[in-house]
């Protein structure tokens, strides 16, 4: 046997044990410290993605997907570079990729201001969650932005990358950040990014089709109202614009027996969202409800993300 399989043979499993120690630290460390505030790597991402958008962007869809290709192939090969760092390399990706503790802390700041009469300050907060108009929202209206927000957020920030992190490590977990930023910053349906972003779009869809439902199934199993979860995705989530975030927003409507939809203002335009669940409109109370329900979801996936992770290594490990 030459040296070079010998290492080869061995390289494998201490890859993969790097990739499952290092998931589970980056996770313990966003559950522990969030998101930075300066200089968080997402953000350097996402400003040299603007940057090159102002002398790449044309109105034209093949344009628009050698752009997303172009970017996503940066996060991967980030990601491949972290990877040879070791654990310390995909801590620092999984960390970065996830933003599930920012994300309801902002929940229960936005209800904190609501129980305190501050609605000024609620509008505040819940305009870093969502690209919605938010300067008229009542109560109400702030509520549901929330929650929506935590419900589909709570797929794409924290189960999403952590499916990402399981299956492929470091690469997995930066090369969907990749593409889900594009998707925040390009994949609109208006008039300028219609075909631009088409191909951004489309690859976040398909990137979170498998998180999504099982963000979905978790928010019906640990709710303790799988039924009601089921009923309101089977019935509502398809007439939702979105694939994924219909599919996640329903089964938080129907886990906390609410109704979340209805007119959304965008600086684009105006959708009339459907109407996903049959109880009444959101209020602070059930907002909280949603940010413990997230979290709840978010510590599930991250222990079956390096359960699952272990599983590959251990696979892959005695494969000849």
């Amino acid at each position: 046997m030459r040296t070079d399989d010998i290492g080869d043979r061995y390289d494998h499993p201490m890859r993969h044990h790097a990739d499952t120690g290092g998931l589970a630290a980056g996770t313990l460390f966003d559950a522990l410290f969030g998101d930075p505030q300066r200089g968080h790597p997402v953000a350097v991402f996402g400003s040299g993605v603007a940057a090159s958008e102002k002398v790449l962007y044309r109105d034209d869809r093949v344009r628009g997907a050698v752009f997303a290709g172009w970017w996503i192939g940066i996060g991967v090969l980030a990601g491949v570079l972290a990877r040879r760092l070791g654990s310390a390399g995909t801590t620092a990706a999984a960390f970065s990729a996830l933003g599930g503790t920012s994300l309801c802390r902002i929940g229960d700041e936005i209800a904190d201001a609501l129980d305190a009469g501050d609605v000024d300050g609620a509008r505040t907060r819940v305009a870093g969650l969502v690209g919605r108009d938010t300067t008229r929202l009542d109560e109400a209206g702030i509520c549901r932005a929330a929650v929506e927000s935590i419900a589909e957020n709570t797929s794409d920030a924290a189960v999403a990358p952590l499916f990402w992190g399981a299956i492929a490590g470091a690469p997995g977990l930066l090369g969907y950040r990749a593409a889900n930023t594009l998707d925040a910053m390009v994949g609109y349906r208006s008039e300028k990014y219609l075909r631009f972003g088409w191909a951004s779009a489309r690859l976040d869809d398909a990137a979170n089709y498998a998180p999504a439902r099982a963000t979905a199934a978790l928010v019906g199993a640990l709710s303790g109202r799988p039924r009601e979860a089921w009923i309101a995705v089977r019935r509502d989530a398809g007439q939702h614009p979105s694939p994924n975030a219909g599919v996640v927003e329903a089964a938080f409507a129907g886990a906390l027996g609410i109704g979340l939809g209805g007119r959304t203002e965008y600086p684009h335009g105006v959708e009339d969202r459907p109407r996903l669940g049959v109880g009444p409109e959101p209020r602070a109370a059930d907002l909280r409800a949603a940010v413990t329900l997230s979290r709840r979801v978010q510590r599930a996936s991250a222990l079956a993300a390096v359960a699952l992770r272990i599983i590959v290594g251990e696979g892959r490990r005695h494969l000849p």
